[in-house]
């Protein structure tokens, strides 16, 4: 009997999913930029990070693009300034938590038992 109780693992499994993971983390980070110009009351320190959050996952695209991305186990750059941004102000910080994640320990590939 297996004793070991597994959480769910969200990591992509494929890296077509891991790039499109990505793109929508550019889409979201475009989204909350439009929405932090349009309301800057309430959503205005936002745009005192997303420049510099766009610039690390863009950067991050551009690499897979070209090929010269690699996993490897240390946080990605954007993470120290994302584990600081409130949740309310970044509502996609989990979609980050997980690229990361996937930096970290690879595709989310199911192991032979």
């Amino acid at each position: 009997m297996n004793t070991n109780i597994k959480t769910k693992d969200l990591r992509p499994k494929t890296a077509e999913e891991y790039v499109s993971l990505i793109d929508n983390a550019l889409f979201e980070i475009e989204d909350l930029r439009a929405a932090a110009e349009y309301d800057e009351d309430s959503m205005g320190e936002a745009l005192k990070f997303l420049d510099e959050l766009e610039q690390h996952v863009r950067g991050l695209r551009d690499r897979m693009a070209a090929g010269t991305y690699r996993f490897e186990d240390r946080d990605l750059p954007f993470m120290k300034m994302v584990k600081n941004v409130d949740d309310r102000l970044l509502p996609f910080k989990q979609l980050l938590v997980i690229i990361n994640a996937t930096h970290r320990k690879g595709l989310n590939v199911e192991e032979e038992e």
